[in-house]
């Protein structure tokens, strides 16, 4: 996707080998015009696919997964990283290990709003090693929900994340692909979509 590869040439910062700041158009100050053309983009890539659920994680993944889930004309979920006090039904859990952030969180999705009748397409913000999006597939298996296909904003292609996914069995479909940051340079792959 060239318009996202371009915001990140121009706006993206390097803050070392394996660290990628996209803080001012994706995973702080969000960029409402540009999450649209993404969302619309996976909405596009997984029009025919039969998607009934959109399944992201808080908090970057929500404006493009809202998009993809508005053009797919279905609802969307995130899981949350922390047990709400309304969050008083059975849940859907799993543990995922954040790179960025360093830390294991438990994330958790109300049982009733996933089921095996739903087929599910997850996003995320970025693919690095993968935790996120496996995680998030666990919480749709147990479920006993389909999910056709990972759509990805940013994926570190140097980093082990969508050999896992794919070794998994699924579907990765990344916007921008980014090959190496090294020497404060972003060196790109070609995208999926």
């Amino acid at each position: 996707m060239e318009e996202l590869v371009q915001r990140i040439k121009e706006d993206g910062r390097v803050l070392g080998e394996g660290v990628l700041k996209v803080d001012s158009f994706v995973t702080h100050q969000v960029d409402p015009d540009l999450m649209e053309a993404i969302g619309y983009r996976f909405a596009e890539v997984f029009a025919q696919a039969g998607i009934t659920k959109v399944v992201t994680i808080e908090a970057s993944g929500i404006a493009p997964a809202l998009f993809a889930a508005k053009k797919l004309a279905v609802p969307m979920i995130f899981a949350r990283k922390a047990k709400s006090l309304t969050m008083d039904e059975e849940l859907l859990t799993s543990s995922v290990y954040s790179f960025t952030k360093q830390v294991t969180s438990q994330i958790s999705i109300s049982r009733k709003f996933l089921s095996s009748d739903d087929k599910v397409l997850i996003i995320d913000d970025f693919l690095a090693n993968g935790q996120a999006a496996k995680g998030l597939v666990e919480l749709c298996q147990q479920a006993g929900a389909e999910v056709d296909g990972i759509g990805i904003v940013i994926e570190k292609s140097f980093q082990d994340g969508r050999d896992l996914l794919e070794k998994m069995g699924l579907r990765v479909v990344s916007l921008a692909r980014i090959a190496s940051l090294k020497n404060g340079e972003v060196e790109f792959l070609e995208g999926d979509a």
